[in-house]
């Protein structure tokens, strides 16, 4: 029996597809909110066709569709009549069309408020329902690429770096989450509803709140700089015997103890290094300094004596690294749940750790149409002859 969530009760109609909407709406499930997939007769998200694939299914939509329902449905002509219908009864809408085309479907937010004024909407695009960039495509690499996290992003000698992850995407998922969680708790206290309208452009200029400044209050542009800090030193990455580690000494305190765990206390004392503006500005002179010491250890030894003096520091682990982590599996990060057509699959676990309503990882992602029956019995009261009329009409 599923756990109770902290959104228990809410009701999600997700028209999303492939990543932010669909990473958004896996957040809202996996924290106890019933959310219902709707997807294209016949064809369904186009992330189906996104590997790796186990048994013809694919790992991507699996990993960030699980807890939901889905259901089938052409949103032209039929369509949107029962669309509409469901709306009256959910609590959220999600969508990532491009700006405009809800509205040329005649599903746009104003005429969903008109049937439920109480609905919370929320779009996620690459930049945003309004401003002159609207209409253009997004995606993540766009995103990346528009709010300058590309230009950051790289060693001082290279070019503008893609993170190594979607992270655009991510970051406009996250902030339609609590967008529409922030929405959801204003309309339980008014009744009203409203529009959540993400940027995929706008979140990635957000999350550079340290990165910004540098230029919008100090003049200059930053650059790729690497792994080290712009505000730190030493915050950077250092080769060892058999690999490379990460030291974060943020502040002078750390400073000092990192030099005593190197034996070389009289460099917590140099008027050159002893504050933090100054290590930065000296960053090139103390990094082959801590790498002499690191290239002495190994790893395994660098990481054991720093971590004992409580000097922040982390091997950089590859994937299998951490999908084997005993504190990655203590936490539950990545948990295994059954597949019909998959068999076991090991999906990503919830960053969410809550002491009464902890979400819960426990039903796979959804066959095309595989909820079809339950939901449109239960939401509209319509019975399988009506269903099969309306799969024969293409409608779902």
């Amino acid at each position: 029996m599923k756990r109770e969530g902290a959104l228990n009760g809410i009701k999600v109609l997700d028209l999303s597809r492939v990543l932010a909407g669909p990473f958004c709406t896996m957040m809202l499930a996996d924290m106890g909110a019933e959310v219902i997939k709707i997807e294209v007769p016949g064809k369904g998200d186009d992330s189906r066709n996104f590997g790796p694939f186990v048994n013809g299914e694919s790992g991507y939509y699996m990993n960030i569709n699980r807890n939901k329902k889905g259901i089938t449905l052409n949103l032209k002509g039929k369509g949107k009549d029962l669309f509409l219908e469901m709306v009256k009864k959910a609590d959220m809408v999600v969508e990532n069309y491009r700006p405009g085309v809800m509205e040329k479907l005649g599903i746009g937010y104003e005429e969903l408020k008109k049937v439920n004024p109480g609905i919370i909407y929320g779009a996620v695009s690459g930049f945003g329902h309004y401003g002159p960039y609207t209409l253009r495509p997004g995606y993540d690499v766009i995103g990346q690429a528009s709010s300058g996290l590309m230009s950051v992003t790289g060693w001082p000698d290279g070019g503008p770096t893609r993170i190594g992850t979607a992270m655009a995407d991510s970051l406009a998922g996250y902030s339609l989450t609590i967008g529409l969680l922030a929405a959801l708790q204003y309309r339980n206290q008014t009744g009203i509803g409203q529009k959540v309208d993400i940027g995929m452009m706008d979140a990635g200029i957000a999350s550079m709140q340290i990165i910004y400044p540098i230029y919008t209050m100090g003049g200059r542009i930053p650059e790729r700089i690497g792994n080290r800090y712009e505000s730190n030193y030493p915050t950077d990455t250092f080769r060892t015997k058999d690999g490379m580690i990460v030291i974060g000494a943020a502040n002078d305190k750390l400073w000092q103890k990192l030099c005593e765990v190197m034996g070389r206390k009289e460099l917590a004392e140099d008027e050159r290094y002893d504050r933090n503006p100054k290590r930065v500005e000296h960053y090139r002179e103390i990094k082959p300094i801590i790498e002499a010491w690191t290239l002495e250890n190994s790893s395994k030894e660098a990481m054991e004596q720093l971590l004992k003096a409580g000097v922040p520091a982390s091997p950089i682990n590859n994937l299998e690294q951490v999908v084997h982590d005993p504190h990655a599996n203590a936490r539950e990060m990545f948990v295994h749940v059954e597949h019909p057509v998959a068999g076991d699959t090991l999906l990503n676990g919830s960053q969410f750790k809550m002491t009464v309503t902890d979400p819960v990882i426990d039903t796979p992602a959804l066959l095309l149409g595989q909820h079809n029956g339950e939901v449109y019995e239960e939401l509209l009261g319509l019975d399988s002859s009506r269903l099969e009329e309306l799969r024969e009409q293409g409608v779902i």
